[in-house]
């Protein structure tokens, strides 16, 4: 595996390792914070003159204290969601790869032809029947290497990591103009810049 990728894988988990982090010390200090709030208000409810007032002191702080902690657990989920995009990501690498072409059997007859006309022209009587086939088979070989060659085409592979820790490959026809460490995203069966 290549420097850059692992630099980049790594860079990736910390960041989420750190939006954890942030999003669960940001939901202890908001429990912390509704514990607190309970605490003084049972105090304050103490004082209450009756204990059917007492009693719906109390009632009324527990449910202020539940709601918080009902917000608090709703933030540290939608943040923590929030945190990893399912079709979010960075590209690892870019590579251009020469796709062979296919050869056909017009570039074998079209070999052969020239080949047998060139081996033709050597030498005389059996060797001429040699020189003919020989020419003929060189030429039906290198008329199918042409043609492949003709026909070959560059292909774009950029892999990329997503936030969700999933890794795939794209190939483009030509130069999407993605580099090392774009920030992309997953659209149909391909990706965009983002």
């Amino acid at each position: 595996m290549k420097l850059h990728v692992v630099f980049l894988m790594a860079s990736v988990l910390f960041s989420n390792a750190v939006l954890a982090a942030e999003t669960e010390s940001e939901y202890m200090a908001a429990k912390k914070a509704a514990e607190t709030r309970y605490t003084e208000d049972r105090k304050l409810c103490a004082d209450e003159s009756t204990s059917s007032i007492r009693m719906q002191c109390l009632r009324d702080a527990k449910d202020e204290y539940n709601k918080a902690l009902s917000k608090a657990k709703s933030e540290r989920t939608q943040n923590s969601s929030s945190a990893v995009c399912a079709e979010c990501g960075q590209v690892l690498s870019v590579d251009v790869v020469e796709k062979k072409g296919e050869g056909g059997p017009l570039g074998l007859i079209a070999g052969g032809v020239a080949g047998a006309l060139l081996g033709h022209q050597v030498g005389g009587g059996t060797g001429k029947d040699i020189a003919t086939l020989a020419g003929a088979a060189g030429g039906a070989y290198a008329g199918h290497e042409i043609e492949q060659r003709v026909k070959s085409a560059k292909t774009w592979r950029v892999a990329v990591r997503f936030d969700n820790g999933d890794e795939k490959t794209f190939d483009f026809d030509k130069d999407p103009g993605f580099s090392i460490g774009s920030k992309v995203r997953a659209n149909n069966d391909s990706i965009v810049a983002r």
